[in-house]
């Protein structure tokens, strides 16, 4: 037989008499007025708040389980089912497939740990970020997770703040009052008197409240518990910068492992332990946020017939993937177009026009290029997109898109502009990164080494340091630039950019971009009538092939094509050059005497041609083959000789600081081969700041070791186990192999810990 449901007015009754009170005696034990008991007993008024419920437990003298009971009860009678009317500011359904967030649902109870002591204002989390990345369902989740750390409830409120006119805070007052049982009759007339009254009402009640989708500060401020055990859970696109003495926790995408999970829990097409690389894929193109990965996966299981490929077809299109990303009246454009109706105008142009970077990221500076506004206005506006999540704010001063929302930006950009403003903005764009690159490598050469008179550009380039920082930073998108200018045709302005970051190019020697910079230079450079500069553009490539590319081969076949074609007019100093790259290709290929043979061609052709810079540097690649053919007495002659030319000859700064780095360091290499490790030591410490200026990871790399197995042969333990260890830190970071990491691993564990 199944017993009969008390009411708490039943149940209270019921308790009161088991204890032998009436009415009269138990309002005198509890202080709770006789009338309210009455009132309570008969159904005729709400379940009571937190402190009287507390107050009638005293009075009745009950026990821990008695108490439990009654709050049990208490809790029965506030839910839907037994009052049979919805409670207002209900938690919505949660999501059965939730995935990740762990780190960030750490944060989440620790601050939830906060508001239990009830020591100063309830703690308030505030969970930002673009839109689609799921804030509604982890604070959902996190109100699913804590709420019987709250007996006052879990409410959930919706404030619209992407809506046109958001949720005002008074009507928000209203429902959070009556969601805490205050009669219509008493809620306050004013938003401030409201205002005071919910947080009278919270000060009593420990309760999770959720602001979902705040708009502003304003909005939410008012909402606030100002004591209590209480914990107060904001969604927002914005990041609420004007919320002080809150957390503050950012969605970023989901992790590619939890992307697969929780496309696996949508659809069973996805669980297939054979489909793991196609389900990567449509995580990626999905960028892992989570409402795309939910319309996805929703697509696939609501077609069993489909397979991952199928999905994948739809998807990898970029002009359809939006498109592709829409189920029923849900969508990842239309969640985007919520926070773009929020742009002011300035706001929405720049936007859309950044579809038209390249790269990965960006500065403000380009962002002016693009609007042909100022630096700070610029800033100003990728502000706003940041605080509506339409853009991410990268490290201090750097800006990136969301892979789904560049697509937005793009039909927008479609949409919104012409194709003769299109073209004109993107021409503007490609303009000004190239130049700004020649300028930027122009700090490098030799024959300039300084910031032209004429300059007044958007980026501070007024010494070598912040000419190299910009053109690390904005690599990707000068790259795509000379892309764009060699498909068009501007053979000029792509040879002009070559020439201008030849130098840099030495602090940065495995960049595989190289070989793709002077691939389109040498293209570019062939269709031009000035053969000397073609010669200059194929050693190069060569250069590049060898060094950064891997390609050996087909390095030392360019270089001497080139050589060919120099010899042909008689340009000496590019058939030295060609020589010495055919050269280095040939020592990595091991035909060891060919190469030393080319060098010392290379070096006479330099000399007669009256290239210090080059003639200098020729030595370094002689002494290093005669160390790899174990010649180390000829080898020391070439370093030391070299150090010799460059007191006497004119050489350029930076032609001077790489010559003499190498020189020194083989000095330091031969020394150690001959098992001179004094004078191997005495040398290694000589190049060490020369090297470290230069800033050649793999040089430094090098360098260490040398120091490290000097310092550990004449028993320098210490210092030669910290050489060694940054040796193989420098070295294992490029990607190379070679015997001296194999080398310095040996030696750390003959010296021990």
């Amino acid at each position: 037989m199944i017993e009969p449901v008390l009411s708490f007015g039943e149940h209270l009754r019921a308790l009161r008499r088991a204890a032998g009170l009436t009415i009269e005696q138990l309002a005198e034990t509890s202080e709770v007025s006789a009338r309210a008991i009455s009132d309570m007993e008969r159904g005729h008024s709400r379940t009571p708040q937190a402190r009287t419920l507390a107050a009638l437990a005293d009075g009745l003298g009950l026990d821990d389980e008695g108490r439990a009971g009654l709050v049990a009860v208490v809790r029965a009678a506030r839910s839907p089912s037994a009052a049979g009317r919805p409670r207002l500011c209900e938690l919505p359904r949660g999501v059965g497939d939730f995935v990740g967030r762990d780190a960030e649902l750490a944060i989440a109870r620790a601050t939830a740990g906060r508001a239990a002591s009830g020591d100063g204002p309830p703690p308030v989390l505030v969970v930002h970020g673009p839109p689609g990345l799921g804030k509604t369902a982890f604070a959902v989740r996190v109100a699913e997770e804590l709420r019987d750390s709250f007996p006052g409830g879990a409410l959930f409120l919706d404030l619209r703040g992407t809506d046109a006119v958001p949720l005002p805070v008074g009507e928000a007052l209203r429902r959070l009052l009556r969601a805490l049982d205050v009669s219509p009759s008493q809620i306050a007339h004013t938003d401030d008197e409201r205002s005071a009254q919910l947080r009278a009402v919270l000060r009593e009640r420990p309760c999770l409240l959720v602001l979902d989708n705040v708009g502003s500060e304003t909005q939410a401020r008012m909402l606030f518990p100002a004591g209590g055990r209480c914990l107060v859970v904001v969604t927002s696109r914005r990041a609420l910068g004007g919320l002080e003495g809150v957390v503050r926790v950012g969605l970023p995408p989901l992790a590619v492992a939890e992307s697969a999970s929780l496309l696996a829990a949508i659809a069973t097409q996805a669980a297939d332990p054979a489909a793991v690389a196609q389900v990567e894929l449509v995580s990626g193109l999905c960028g892992h946020m989570p409402l795309a990965l939910r319309i996805a996966g929703t697509r696939l299981a609501a077609r069993p017939q489909w397979t991952i490929d199928q999905l994948v077809d739809r998807l990898v299109d970029a002009d359809r993937r939006l498109a592709a990303l829409t189920a029923g009246d849900t969508g990842v454009a239309a969640a985007f177009a919520l926070s773009h109706a929020q742009l002011s105008g300035p706001a929405a142009l720049l936007f859309r026009r950044l579809a038209h970077v390249p790269g990965v990221d960006f500065a403000a500076p380009l962002a002016a290029v693009l609007t042909e506004t100022g630096v700070f206005e610029a800033e100003e506006r990728l502000d706003e997109l940041v605080e509506l999540g339409l853009l991410q704010a990268e490290g201090v001063d750097r800006y990136r898109f969301h892979d789904l929302i560049r697509l937005y930006a793009g039909e927008r950009l479609s949409a919104e502009e012409s194709p003769a403003t299109r073209t004109a903005t993107a021409r503007r764009m490609t303009d000004w990164l190239l130049e700004t690159a020649i300028v930027a490598g122009r700090w490098y050469e030799p024959a300039y080494g300084a910031l032209p008179d004429d300059w007044d550009g958007l980026v501070p380039l007024a010494t070598l340091e912040e000419a190299g920082a910009w053109l690390r930073a904005e690599t990707d998108n000068w790259l795509a630039a000379l892309r764009v200018a060699a498909e068009d045709g501007r053979y000029e302005l792509v040879v002009r950019v070559a020439d201008a970051v030849h130098w840099y190019s030495d602090s940065s020697v495995l960049w595989l971009g190289w070989y793709e910079v002077y691939g389109l230079a040498r293209t570019a450079a062939a269709a031009l009538p000035d053969r000397r500069s073609h010669i200059a553009q194929m050693n190069g490539f060569a250069w590049a092939a060898i060094y950064g590319a891997d390609r050996t081969e087909e390095g030392a076949e360019v270089a001497m094509e080139a050589y060919r074609m120099a010899e042909a007019i008689g340009d000496l100093e590019g058939q030295g050059w060609a020589l010495q790259f055919a050269a280095a290709a040939w020592r990595r290929l091991g035909r060891l005497d060919e190469s030393v043979w080319a060098l010392r061609e290379a070096r006479d052709l330099a000399d007669r041609a009256g290239d210090h810079d080059g003639y200098v540097q020729i030595f370094q690649g002689i002494g290093f083959a005669l160390v790899i053919m174990g010649r180390p007495d000829e080898a020391i002659d070439e370093f030391q000789q070299a150090l010799v030319e460059m007191d006497r000859r004119p050489v350029s700064a930076r032609a001077d600081l790489g010559a003499r780095a190498g020189a020194l360091s083989g000095l330091a290499e031969a020394h150690n081969l001959n098992g001179h490790w004094a004078q191997a030591l005495e040398a290694a410490e000589r190049a060490l700041p020369v090297v470290l200026e230069r800033g050649e990871s793999i040089m430094m790399g090098d360098l260490y070791f040398e120091l490290g197995r000097a310092r550990a042969e004449l028993g320098f333990v210490a210092e030669a186990r910290a050489d060694l260890t940054r040796a193989l830190h420098l070295l294992d970071g490029t990607g190379r192999r070679d015997p001296q990491q194999a080398m310095a691993r040996e030696i750390l564990a003959r010296l021990g810990t």
